[in-house]
């Protein structure tokens, strides 16, 4: 999801990779869940995602729309976000101590939370929401740890590779007035990537994201040159 925005209002003007010190962490977080709440659709889920919601919930695409996930479009493209409870104003996954239900396995944004991604150059980098969180005594932390993600390079690469993909599918999307292509690209993106479910070893399993990924966005390259 693209945003217009003015780094200057909105971080410490600052540019961060992996293994920089960010002032971002909450040692001693009461658990206001304050960034949990009001959300509406944004927090978009990617393929890593729904991987690990799948592995984490032994659950599948279609259940989870059931309950958890909803669709929206996102800069002409269909994606899934996670899906406010019924009284609209908080998260599905938070409980009712205010805690995050799947923190072990939660989306990418929230992972970075007050950070955000500026993409560059074929490539994106960190910086710092300094308005987002109310928290006051933040302390220092390495953003490789604030994210705990595991193969972090790898996961890095997936949303380079990812990002930019999406950026030539809308692309195409914006320079056609036709609205069957807009349809059908859509509607592949949607089952390619979200709706076949993935391998995931079952509960524990260890089966790896990354190759089952990189088949499907093969494919996809493939099947968009029709529409360039």
């Amino acid at each position: 999801m693209e945003r217009q925005i003015d780094l200057k209002e909105i971080s410490d003007g600052k540019l961060y990779t992996a293994n920089d010190m960010v002032r971002a962490a909450c040692n001693d977080c009461a658990g206001c869940s304050s960034c949990c709440r009001g959300m509406g659709n944004s927090i978009i889920l990617d393929p890593y995602d729904l991987f690990q919601l799948e592995k984490g919930l032994g659950s599948t695409f279609e259940k989870l729309m059931e309950t958890a996930l909803e669709l929206h479009v996102v800069d002409g493209i269909v994606c899934p976000n996670l899906k406010m409870q019924e009284d609209g104003e908080q998260c599905f996954f938070l409980n009712g101590e205010g805690r995050c239900a799947i923190h072990a396995f939660r989306p990418g944004f929230c992972r970075m939370f007050p950070l955000g991604r500026i993409y560059q150059e074929d490539s994106f980098r960190y910086f710092l929401q300094i308005h987002e969180c109310p928290y006051p005594n933040k302390t220092k932390v390495k953003i490789k740890k604030w994210l705990e993600i595991p193969e972090l390079g790898k996961y890095e690469a997936y949303i380079k590779d990812w990002h930019y993909f999406l950026k030539d599918v809308q692309a195409i999307i914006k320079e056609t007035d036709n609205q069957a292509i807009v349809k059908n690209l859509n509607m592949y993106l949607l089952n390619q990537f979200y709706v076949k479910s993935y391998e995931t070893g079952g509960d524990g399993g260890k089966t790896d994201f990354y190759p089952q990924f990189y088949g499907r966005l093969e494919e996809a390259k493939e099947m968009v040159k029709v529409y360039r």
